[in-house]
């Protein structure tokens, strides 16, 4: 539905002033999507009764899978656009399957060559640009939206998965350097139509990596004719091929999503899945059932912990994920779940995300950045001077483990016993360090000036939240210890990763989410080709992009892991990170959501899940 479709049912009446569809009206589109769906399938199962409601913590950007990289954009994008590759629900360790493919992409010269073929009877949803019809799915759509990714004009934030890989792009790029303009048309050995249904990759040299890549939402299918028709604004207009469409999006508040009458349908896989008590449950409730079940997805932005856990405890929300972090002593004292909680028949879901936080210095600053000594000085100083225990312990209630490189635990290349010597806190080093490289309090009010004798203040940002402003309080108690004088810029996630992107922020506290289960991913935040798209601390050093070349070109092995290791060193050595933690966090999820999982890789769990609508009958009206 159009905006200005849902304006005229506003006006109609069809919508009420909080923005939901009336009941009646909800009862009408589920006969259009029946009839819909009867040239379709027949055994269409999304019913507009069963409705999930949640909050995301931190607010979208827009709904253009090849540009953003902010997880709650990308949540949304996950259902509405399809990759050629999946996960398999519940395998674990994570197990890739065909998605919009028909078969997994043959492999050719070693992991240099990977030939896919698109499964037919695939469609994009109706839109002004098919001429209000659905359109077909084909090979050009993924090799128009792979080329996206690269195209300077698309200030793609995944650059870094295809640049300087691609056969052929290196021409192709430079032309669109020279012209401001990139030439979708153009030979590109690197991605190529073979027929209408069939796509070959082809890379400078083996990247054991890709098809995890091809799993990832920023790698989906976008139609060209949508792109175009939009322009700058394609962000507002997300049209796909995926289980659900999007209907309403009120920015930084609320966006609901419907299933897609015209999917062509899902069902379960579990033929790689353990058999665990889990497991079963969610064979269970979900096995043999086409997919999507749910008919409607309801997401808030809800920023503050409080009113997000008394969402979900007063039966408003479905599940919370994960657990606002003042309230987890409450609700898992002792890491199990509360029995007031347990005796409702909620239950929990361990997160099994790849997470590391840290606080990036901007290496381009003339402040905190730098590859002097000096400047390195200042970096470990600032480190050794915070105290991450009490983070973790106090205002994280021991939800988190200290992190030792930027790689977490379950990726390839995660080494278990990689220690970080410049993370232990140790207020008197911090000082140590700061007088012999001549940080020294010259007028005596307390705070340093630099060795040139001009005055040193470092704004740190971070955004207008109960929990960032009680991580803000720790710095800055921290850093008043040993003479840093720290000021805070407020703002909202979104214009925070902006500026940090475009160079405009000295210190940030951000985290990554593994987009795919290699370490490589969490490495590629330091390579210099990232600078303008992940690499928010500006790092750029050629022994580090050496090392990461090559190792990226190699499989998973010691030998692999021994380079990880040492570019981690690197990172420790030039210190453009203080390393935070790697968060241990948990879902509550109400009795009458099933099917729910948090796999490793996905954001959302919403084209498995289902509501029992007798049980929710019996909890309080939402």
């Amino acid at each position: 539905m159009s905006f200005e479709e849902q304006r005229k049912f506003r006006l109609s009446g069809v919508i009420d002033r909080h923005g939901n569809m009336k009941r009646h009206f909800l009862i009408l589109i589920s006969l259009i999507c029946a009839t819909l769906c009867a040239n379709v399938s027949n055994t269409y199962a999304a019913d507009p009764n069963k409705i999930v409601r949640f909050a995301f913590p931190s607010a979208e950007t827009r709904f253009d899978p090849g540009a953003e990289a902010d997880q709650v954009s990308l949540s949304i994008c996950e259902n509405i656009f399809e990759s050629l590759l999946k996960y398999d629900y519940l395998a674990r360790p994570v197990k890739l399957v065909p998605n919009t493919a028909e078969h997994m992409p043959e492999v050719r010269d070693n992991g240099a060559t990977y030939i896919i073929r698109v499964k037919p009877g695939t469609y994009f949803t109706p839109d002004p640009a098919f001429g209000d019809k659905r359109r077909e799915l084909t090979a050009a759509d993924y090799v128009f939206s792979l080329k996206r990714i690269i195209d300077p004009n698309v200030r793609s934030r995944w650059g870094f998965l295809l640049e300087g890989k691609l056969i052929g792009s290196d021409e192709v790029l430079a032309r669109a350097k020279r012209t401001g303009r990139f030439d979708y048309d153009a030979a590109m050995p690197g991605l190529e139509i073979i027929d209408r249904y069939t796509l070959a990759i082809r890379l400078k040299q083996p990247d054991y990596n890709l098809l995890y890549m091809l799993a990832m939402p920023a790698t989906s299918a976008m139609a060209r004719e949508v792109v175009e028709r939009y322009g700058a604004d394609i962000g507002a207009h997300p049209v796909g091929t995926g289980p659900f469409v999007l209907t309403d999006w009120r920015r930084s508040s609320k966006i609901t999503l419907m299933a897609n009458p015209g999917y062509r349908g899902e069902y379960l896989e579990t033929r790689y899945a353990d058999d665990t008590p889990t497991n079963r449950q969610i064979e269970h409730d979900i096995g043999g059932k086409r997919l999507p079940l749910i008919g409607r997805i309801e997401a808030y932005i809800i920023e503050e912990d409080q009113p997000r856990w008394l969402a979900f405890l007063n039966n408003e929300h479905d599940y919370v994920n994960p657990i606002p972090r003042d309230f987890a002593d409450l609700a898992m004292p002792g890491g199990k779940i509360a029995a007031n909680l347990a005796k409702r028949g909620i239950y929990a879901v361990v997160d099994e995300e790849p997470y590391t936080t840290y606080t990036m210095f901007n290496m381009a600053d003339s402040a905190v950045g730098g590859y002097t000594p000096d400047k390195i000085a200042l970096r470990r100083a600032i480190s050794l001077g915070y105290d991450i225990d009490t983070e973790i312990h106090l205002l994280r209630k021991n939800q988190a483990i200290e992190a030792q490189s930027p790689i977490p635990p379950g990726m390839a290349g995660f080494d278990p016993n990689f220690r970080n010597p410049t993370n232990a806190y140790s207020p008197a080093k911090a000082k140590a360090l700061l007088d012999m490289f001549g940080y020294l309090d010259r007028d005596g009010d307390g705070y340093r000036e630099r060795p040139d004798g001009q005055p040193l203040s470092i704004e740190f940002a971070s955004t207008p939240t109960l929990a960032s402003r009680q991580l803000d309080e720790l710095w800055k108690k921290n850093m008043d210890a040993i003479g840093i004088r720290l000021t805070f810029k407020k703002a909202p996630m979104p214009e925070l990763r902006e500026a940090a992107r475009l160079g405009k922020i000295q210190m940030f506290s951000y985290g990554w989410i593994g987009d795919y289960p290699d370490g490589e991913n969490f490495l590629q935040l330091f390579y210099s080709k990232s600078i303008g798209q992940t690499n928010y601390s500006h790092f750029s050093l050629p022994a580090f992009d050496r090392i990461y070349e090559k190792a990226r070109g190699m499989p998973d092995s010691p030998e692999r892991t021994a380079l990880y290791n040492e570019l981690s060193k690197l990172i420790i050595v030039y210190a453009p990170w203080r390393l935070g933690v790697y968060p241990r966090q948990h879902h509550l999820v109400q009795p009458w959501i099933k099917g729910y999982n948090k796999h490793p890789m996905q954001n959302t769990s919403w084209l498995y899940m289902d509501v029992d609508l007798k049980s929710e009958g019996q909890a309080p009206e939402k």
